[in-house]
């Protein structure tokens, strides 16, 4: 997104979405107004129905993400730290996790904390080589607050979070791979050309039927049953002719007259 100070930059090429971390000073560290962005650029993405697929990574070859910028939170009261910074980046990490389409993090550089997180909440995992992963929030004194005990354990499983957040270990990303953390592995510099690859692919399966069947995970996995029951119900609904009779009837004020179809 753009703006005075902005930390996440979206671009649209095609029918793909990418969303960029570029705040190098900081190891793109996501500071408050990242949050925001992250949340903006989806609701952008989700509105725009020529995308396809969305591609989050980090500018430059050395950090994906450092994680949640502690110059951002470190002089919060409690009640703002769980209010807002902890709410907030739920927020706009569900919109990741719950975008209509697919979402894969290309993991260009070493990934921690905050920025986990936010690569739990895609669809798929593109990491190079040289990456490195952990959640090293304890060490600080403070837990992994955005879905870093929760959306993590669904995908991950609990051993492997175990490891990092409460033992502090750091995965290279050929463990990563082995623990289930990332599902595709590259040599550096390729993991966007990976990405174009797999959004290749996906060109070819049928767009709602993908809306539909990442949703049904989301679901499978505990990511806000309630919406995703209620938006593939409203969807089988919307296609019958009791609907349009519904709307017409309504219309022209009459009592209406449905066949079950």
């Amino acid at each position: 997104m753009s703006g005075c100070n902005p930390r996440v930059v979206l671009t649209i090429e095609g029918d793909t979405a990418f969303l960029t971390l570029r705040h190098k000073e900081s190891l793109n560290a996501i500071d408050d107004a990242a949050v925001e962005q992250i949340y903006a650029a989806c609701r952008v993405v989700e509105k725009n129905t020529t995308v396809r697929a969305m591609v989050i990574t980090g500018d430059g070859e050395k950090t994906f993400s450092a994680g949640g910028d502690i110059k951002a939170w470190a002089g919060l009261t409690p009640q703002e730290f769980g209010r807002h910074w902890i709410r907030r980046g739920h927020d706009a990490f569900d919109a990741v996790a719950r975008l209509r389409v697919p979402v894969l993090a290309v993991l260009n550089g070493h990934t921690f904390g905050g920025g986990l997180e936010l690569a739990a909440a895609a669809d798929l995992r593109i990491a190079e080589m040289h990456v490195k992963f952990g959640l090293p929030e304890a060490g600080l004194g403070v837990i992994p607050g955005w879905s870093g005990t929760q959306r993590t354990v669904r995908r991950f499983g609990p051993s492997v979070v175990r490891r990092m957040a409460i033992f502090g270990e750091v995965l290279t990303a050929e463990q990563a791979v082995a623990a289930g953390i990332v599902e595709v592995l590259v040599e550096k510099g390729e993991g966007l050309a990976k990405a174009s690859e797999i959004i290749a692919t996906l060109r070819s399966r049928a767009p709602i039927a993908t809306e539909v069947v990442k949703m049904l995970i989301n679901a499978a996995e505990g990511e806000e049953v309630s919406r995703v029951l209620d938006t593939v119900a409203a969807m089988s609904v919307a296609y019958t002719e009791d609907l349009a009779e519904g709307v017409a009837a309504f219309r022209d004020k009459r009592k209406p007259k449905f066949k079950d179809s």
